[in-house]
């Protein structure tokens, strides 16, 4: 009996999942697996964070799946030769799956495309993970958008995005081996994902509930509340004023599309102008991955190859241990680290000023930060992670200038004047009044486990102009 095989990626969910969908509509039975490709090439292995939300993310998905007949398939390995051995087992008429844009994934998505074609089976797949694919947005001209506000206006002016599709209520049960036995399926545990020696996730496990119901959950309070007040509360990690999507869209445990259209059932008209600046968030996601379409190397090469020339220095092992660690003196940026650290993600005010400190006042090479930043947060993805450190580096696309220096001392008094967001993740300095938490060392007595500023905020300031300066002049 001919089956169909779903090839689920970065799409861990049953709402609005056009392959699942389309799946669940026909009769024959039906094969959902998860590949954990690790061996094609290009394919970057994920983060120590991300690899621990996809352990509970699939074990979430798999009994979703189960609840509504059907079952997870685990297996591992290059995808082309696991999918065209399940192919063989399962008699596969038809494989399905959700499009993926990042070149390794696309270029390994296109070949097994060619490889089915050849061997009568029919391969189809859909939009599922982003309202306005690669390609679709396009400059008069007919080339890329390199500035993000003409682009957002360009996509806010073309038609809506589609509407999200229900979860099936029930799918096909799943498609039996030759034998008439169901495909042998990895076990979870056997992949490794967690931490074991030494188990450093008992913070993130605190913070998140990976899987689509998390998911939805944190869309439901998010505009319960908090986005009505985005614009201003989006600044304050004070405050939980943000939406915590970020590492539920990354995983497709979300769909962009609901999210899309929850705001619109939320807010049918005169919806409030906060409304609309978290929706251009959405809108800066879609453009890091137009960006990532036309340049496959965002994570390793300049944007702007002029900054091939800029004088980076390796900062010391201790100075980036120091950065690593939430120990550089400087107190904003430093609960931001500690806050990475234990939670996995980290408030986005905090990133660009934890950003700016590593490679400006240190001269550091802003791939140091990707990278490490890649390992830790359960939100990083192929595209996001490089385009936002390349923008506040100044090598990237629609770019903060370079010599927009945030300066940690003053961004901490704006934007957390009280000191409870510092305070909360430095407990060194929770007996510090709300003028001297900003700046420690000018009461050094006070807080003496606390440690000294890594370098001055002046004199770095400087080193770092004068480099750019460097540039500027050839």
């Amino acid at each position: 009996m001919p089956s169909t095989i779903v090839w689920l990626r970065d799409d861990l969910r049953l709402d609005d999942n056009p392959a699942l969908a389309a799946a669940a509509s026909a009769p024959d039975p039906m094969t959902v697996v998860y590949i954990l490709d690790e061996d094609s090439p290009g394919i970057r292995p994920l983060g120590g964070a991300a690899r621990w939300w996809l352990h509970h993310s699939l074990a979430a998905l798999a009994a979703d799946l189960e609840s509504r007949g059907s079952r997870l398939l685990l297996r591992r390995g290059a995808a082309r030769d696991v999918l065209r051995g399940l192919a063989a087992e399962t008699a596969a008429a038809s494989i399905l799956w959700n499009r993926r844009y990042a070149l390794p994934e696309r270029t390994v998505d296109a070949n097994f495309e060619e490889w089915a074609a050849q061997h009568g089976i029919v391969a189809t797949s859909f939009q599922a993970n982003l309202l306005f694919e690669p390609g679709s947005v396009r400059t008069g001209s007919g080339g890329p958008y390199k500035v993000f506000t003409p682009f957002w206006r360009t996509c806010l002016a073309g038609n809506d995005p589609r509407m999200p599709l229900d979860a099936p209520q029930r799918l096909p049960g799943p498609a039996p081996a030759g034998d008439g036995s169901l495909p042998l399926s990895d076990s979870l545990d056997s992949w490794g994902l967690l931490p074991r020696r030494p188990d450093w996730s008992s913070g993130l496990a605190e913070t998140w509930t990976p899987g689509e119901r998390g998911g939805n959950l944190r869309l439901e309070e998010f505009l319960g509340g908090p986005v009505e007040e985005y614009g201003t509360g989006r600044d304050r990690p004070g405050l939980e004023g943000t939406s915590r999507l970020s590492p539920h869209l990354r995983f497709g445990e979300v769909s962009p599309f609901r999210v899309w259209h929850s705001l619109r059932e939320r807010f049918p008209r005169n919806a409030p102008a906060d409304v609309g600046i978290f929706r251009s968030e959405l809108g800066w996601r879609e453009f890091c991955w137009h960006l990532l379409d036309g340049n496959p190397q965002l994570a390793t090469v300049n944007y702007r190859r002029e900054f091939d020339r800029f004088a980076w220095q390796a900062p010391s092992g201790p100075e980036l241990e120091a950065w690593q660690r939430g120990r550089t003196g400087y107190p904003f940026v430093d609960a931001g680290m500690r806050q990475l650290w234990q939670t996995g993600w980290m408030h986005n005010r905090v990133r660009m000023a934890a950003a700016s400190f590593l490679v400006k006042n240190l001269l550091a090479d802003w791939r140091l930060g990707e990278a490490w930043f890649w390992d830790t947060l359960v939100d990083a993805d192929a595209a996001s992670n490089p385009a936002n450190w390349q923008w506040v580096a100044g090598s990237g696309a629609d770019a903060s200038p370079y010599f927009r220096i945030f300066n940690p001392v003053t961004q901490s008094k704006k934007f957390d004047a009280a000191g409870r967001y510092l305070r909360r993740f430095i407990p060194e300095l929770a007996g510090l009044d709300d003028k001297t938490v900003h700046e420690p060392w000018t009461n050094s007595a006070a807080a003496p486990a606390y440690p000294a500023p890594l370098v001055g905020l002046q004199e770095s300031r400087e080193r770092a102009l004068d480099a750019y300066q460097q540039l500027k002049d050839g």
